[in-house]
């Protein structure tokens, strides 16, 4: 089935990022005899504050809702105008507004690549719609005031029906792994809270017996994935700790730059690089577009062209370990230069 997506190239690194992606996976569907994808550009960031006065204009969202899913690039609202960096940044507007509360993030270290836990392979499964995020929390505001010029609040909010589908989620890709499923909290001190959290998902971990699922403090298990992090294989975890997570395991693995990750809901998926926007390198060619293409693939893989994912993850691994790399992995191969190579590993 032919697909329409979003494709949003978002600021700094994103314009060369997010193309390269969309390439790849165009290669990829016509490798596997899928059908090709219809690509929609819609304005977001920096450059849409200039043309449309918002950094994610009504008519990208309005789109968004007709679409099956879409490429998000990163995005930096720090440098946004101040009236800008006030409101809900793109990616947190998206995520809460389409309900995207699973954040799915593999970490996996390639062949030949410079990771700090060699054999890595383990996916954090995050929940995306409330936690400690305060800015996705609630219906209406950001869950943040300030009652006082002297204090400040944040609302850290845990329901049982969001628990219950993250941890159902991160079951169901436990038994498609290696059926070891990980609940991280910090139940010995904020009880009433993460303790809710790890309660529900050992209730909901019970009606998968297959499973192996034991459960950390979130400190202890920063020690534990930098000391054997290749012993584990699904964590599941709040908002706020799943973000902290998932870019240690990046890291882990060998670089942020290849850290891929989706955004989904039951019926739509936003494809979207776990890194941030490296302002430092944009227009240099120097960013690693592997953790975008790998999230494409991942968005593929949603919609259901599993053989054409395979191909991209297959051909990014041989890429890699062929000595065509990105100077974050140790190599000297541009942005497009490396795209252009995983295009030739998919022939």
């Amino acid at each position: 089935m032919a697909h329409r997506l979003g494709v949003l190239d978002g600021d700094g690194i994103g314009p060369e990022i997010v193309p390269a992606a969309a390439q790849v996976l165009d290669a990829a569907l016509a490798a596997a005899g899928a059908e090709p994808v219809e690509w929609v550009p819609l304005p977001v960031g920096a450059a849409a504050i200039e043309t449309h006065g918002s950094a994610l204009p009504d008519v990208t969202v309005e789109t968004l809702d007709k679409l099956d899913g879409w490429l998000l690039g990163p995005h930096d609202s720090a440098s946004y105008p101040a009236e800008h960096r006030a409101r809900l940044n793109p990616s947190g507007f998206l995520r809460k507004h389409f309900d995207l509360f699973a954040n799915i993030r593999p970490a996996r270290a390639f062949e030949g690549t410079p990771a700090l836990v060699p054999g890595l392979d383990l996916v954090v499964m995050r929940e995306n719609t409330e936690g400690f995020y305060a800015d996705r929390s609630t219906y209406k505001g950001t869950g943040e005031f300030m009652p006082t010029k002297d204090v400040a609040i944040a609302m850290g909010i845990f329901t049982r029906p969001a628990i219950e589908r993250i941890a159902r989620q991160a079951c169901e890709l436990a038994l498609r792994r290696s059926r070891h499923l990980t609940i991280v909290h910090k139940a010995n001190v904020l009880r009433t809270t993460t303790g809710f959290f790890l309660e529900i998902c050992r209730e909901v971990a019970a009606d998968y017996p297959q499973l192996h699922v034991d459960d950390f403090h979130i400190d202890a298990m920063t020690v534990h994935l930098v000391r054997h992090g290749a012993d584990f294989d699904v964590l599941v975890t709040e908002n706020m700790f799943g973000d902290i997570l998932s870019d240690l395991t990046g890291e882990l693995a060998g670089s942020l730059g290849i850290a891929p990750s989706i955004n989904a809901s039951h019926d739509r998926a936003m494809a979207q690089a776990a890194h941030g926007s490296a302002p430092d390198i944009a227009g240099r060619g120097l960013a690693n577009p592997t953790a975008m293409i790998a999230s494409g693939a991942m968005l593929l893989d949603w919609l259901g062209a599993t053989e054409a994912a395979n191909l991209v993850n297959q051909a990014l691994r041989k890429t890699i370990a062929g000595g065509v790399r990105t100077s974050d992995l140790g190599g000297t191969a541009s942005t497009s230069g490396f795209a252009e190579a995983v295009i030739g590993a998919l022939a």
